[in-house]
């Protein structure tokens, strides 16, 4: 089973790039499924449901999300609707959507997971705690379960890689945006990376307009920020292969795409 997920999509530079590059990778790697995490999707916060659509349209089989779930509001008027897309679980249980779908390929079912740190983000529900219950919840159906990890802190995405090493098939790290160098197999079989990246704009930082952010941080004055529109864009992306039966991952991949790093078929 191969699983491609492609990380934070921002703003309409990072959809060009998915809507481009996504039947290339495909052609290349053959993922059986491909996740893409949407919460910046929409003009860098929030998703629609048009773009939500767009996402499946082009090959994705999940949508999952993270702090910016609820900034563009029409997604309450059909988050319930929307099978494939998924919050973070350990959002207040009264909040709509689910944090939690499964997959059928071939029949073989995949369960993906979408959870969100709480280290310099809302202190929401206990990440670490939700884990257990899905994982027990996922394990009656599939051994193969990914897990997307919305987190804003290094230490807490290590930190919960190795609580559920052996358990999960996969922890991916997202949300920083810029994707790190740390993919492995930790011991137990799970794989693991920091920080998948994001795919939009490479000339901003962090996808946003550079002058909005240096006068930010040279002023310490409130700004606008805004997708940078202007420059040349990137993708990044993780690859995982997991064995079927056992769930454990045999082999992983870092994906980037930009001028730099030209994709080569």
């Amino acid at each position: 089973m191969k699983i491609l997920f492609i990380g934070d999509v921002v703003g309409s530079p990072g959809r060009e790039m998915v809507q481009q590059y996504l039947p290339k990778i495909k052609e290349k790697y053959r993922p059986h499924v491909t996740i893409v995490n949407g919460e910046n999707a929409a003009a860098g916060k929030g998703i629609t449901e048009k773009i939500y659509k767009q996402f499946l349209e082009w090959g994705a089989q999940v949508v999952t999300m993270g702090n910016h779930t609820w900034d563009k509001k029409e997604i309450f008027e059909f988050i319930d609707d929307a099978k494939y897309l998924i919050r973070p679980a350990n959002f207040p249980a009264n909040n709509p959507g689910k944090g939690l779908v499964f997959i059928n390929v071939n029949g073989v079912e995949v369960a993906v997971i979408n959870l969100q740190g709480r280290t310099f983000l809302p202190a929401i529900e206990d990440p670490f705690t939700m884990i257990d219950t899905l994982i027990q919840q996922a394990k009656k159906r599939t051994n193969i379960i990914f897990v997307d990890f919305h987190a804003e802190a290094t230490s807490e995405k290590q930190a919960l890689g190795w609580y559920v090493d052996g358990r999960a098939s996969a922890v991916v790290g997202t949300h920083t945006h810029t994707q790190t160098a740390d993919n492995r197999i930790l011991p137990k079989g799970t794989a693991y990376i920091t920080d998948v990246g994001m795919t939009g704009p490479y000339d901003g930082i962090l996808g946003m307009q550079r002058e909005a952010v240096l006068k930010r941080f040279l002023t310490n004055l409130p700004v606008r920020f805004e997708v940078d529109k202007d420059g040349r864009a990137q993708l990044n992306a993780f690859l995982v292969t997991i064995d079927d039966k056992a769930g454990r991952a045999l082999d992983t991949k870092r994906v980037m795409i930009n001028d730099d790093h030209p994709f080569l078929i």
